[in-house]
């Protein structure tokens, strides 16, 4: 089940219903950023991909979703994705978590630091956690296998519709995150598999797999 509302803000959300998981996108601040709150059906425990901006309306949306927001994972450390980072760990007690190798450049310490193949949990509800290297040294992404639909895929700025994230700044590396997307995610996830990346709509697995040969010809 979808359904999209407004916030009054002139912002739309949207909240899916899935086997054992609800999830709202918000989309924050002037880069149209996604923050994403899923909850756990059985248990109310909530969790945030990404407190981007907007401390308040995340904050009112956690209120909105009924739950104790227990963590918060941000997916990598671009300033425009943790904005609200402190603010939302203050009020709630959250605990915080993103990609080892993105750790330093966190405004929050992070409780704990992820690596390809762990598990993050959301009350009974397990996320993969995928390490795509390329758009900043930690990118993760966070997989939901349904056990009713398609896997969910939050990729944050590693994979958009229409190509990979950015890797044209220093330290980026287009080679490295071409790979991770096609051996980690493409070979891995099903074409229904749903992408929700850190801006902008989703896709689909399969509406961009015949793209790959053509984002590693161009190089972007």
């Amino acid at each position: 089940m979808a359904m999209t509302s407004d916030d009054g803000s002139g912002r739309p959300e949207e909240e899916h219903v899935w086997g054992g998981l609800t999830m709202w996108r918000a989309a924050v601040s002037e880069m149209d950023n996604n923050a994403y709150l899923l909850r756990c059906s059985s248990t109310g425990e909530l969790l945030l991909v990404d407190a981007a901006d907007e401390a308040g309306r995340l904050l009112a949306l956690v209120a909105h979703a009924g739950g104790d927001l227990r963590t918060v994972v941000t997916t990598h450390q671009h300033w425009d994705h943790h904005r609200a980072l402190a603010a939302v760990v203050a009020a709630t007690g959250a605990s915080t978590a993103c990609g080892a190798d993105d750790a330093a450049g966190m405004p929050v310490p992070p409780d704990r630091v992820l690596a390809h193949g762990d598990v993050v949990r959301v009350g009974e509800v397990a996320l993969e956690v995928v390490h795509l290297r390329g758009h900043t040294p930690g990118s993760v992404a966070l997989a939901y296998r349904d056990p009713e639909g398609p896997t969910q895929l939050f990729t944050g700025d590693s994979l958009f519709p229409g190509g990979v994230g950015n890797t044209k700044n220093p330290g980026q590396s287009f080679d490295s995150l071409i790979e991770d997307v096609t051996t980690r995610v493409f070979d891995v996830y099903d074409d229904d598999t749903v992408v929700w990346p850190g801006h902008g709509a989703s896709t689909t697995l399969g509406a961009e797999r015949p793209h790959l040969p053509e984002w590693r010809a161009r190089g972007w």
